[in-house]
């Protein structure tokens, strides 16, 4: 596998911007073979569906813009539907422990949790902030007015369930320090 397939695939697990730099150091190569990659990457997605954006300093695959009418059209379906169990999960990970990074919440739910994230900030339940190279999830003032509440504070036995999840994280650090 070269180079460029190896980027492409981690652009595609981590669903976000990722620093052109961070991947010269995942891959332990210079920026000009990473740059090279990049162009190979970007020339063979040329006529896909996905495409990738490029900035000075970060990379990042998103859909082609030929599709942003299909596109669209899925985002409203999507926003007909219910969010589901593991979309509901999400959301009360979110909404007690934010600011939140993506790895805590697959942490603590014990899958990937890149889809059920991207449905939850397209329905503007949850925003991303972006710190250094490090993503956070927030909930926002729309989730808050839906739950008819001004503080997170204010949800049903905050400190408790707070406790739990604390406490459900010391035991996964221990589990994972015996292993």
């Amino acid at each position: 596998m070269d180079l460029s397939q190896k980027i492409e695939g981690v652009l595609f697990y981590k669903a976000t911007p990722m620093k052109k730099a961070a991947l010269c150091k995942l891959f332990d190569v210079n920026e000009e073979a990473t740059q090279n990659a990049l162009q190979v990457l970007t020339s063979r997605l040329q006529h896909s569906g996905v495409r990738l954006l490029e900035t000075t300093s970060e990379v990042q695959l998103v859909t082609a813009p030929e599709l942003d009418f299909i596109i669209e059209g899925v985002r409203k379906e999507e926003m007909k539907r219910d969010i589901g169990k593991a979309g509901a999960e999400t959301l009360a990970i979110v909404l007690y422990k934010d600011p939140i990074s993506r790895a805590e919440i697959d942490r603590i739910r014990g899958v990937n949790s890149s889809f059920i994230l991207r449905n939850l900030l397209i329905r503007g339940l949850i925003e991303r902030e972006t710190e250094k190279n490090a993503s956070f999830f927030s909930i926002t003032p729309a989730l808050l007015a839906h739950l008819a509440i001004t503080n997170k504070t204010e949800l049903p036995n905050y400190a408790i369930i707070l406790d739990q999840l604390e406490k459900f994280e010391v035991e996964q650090q221990q589990e994972n320090q015996s292993l």
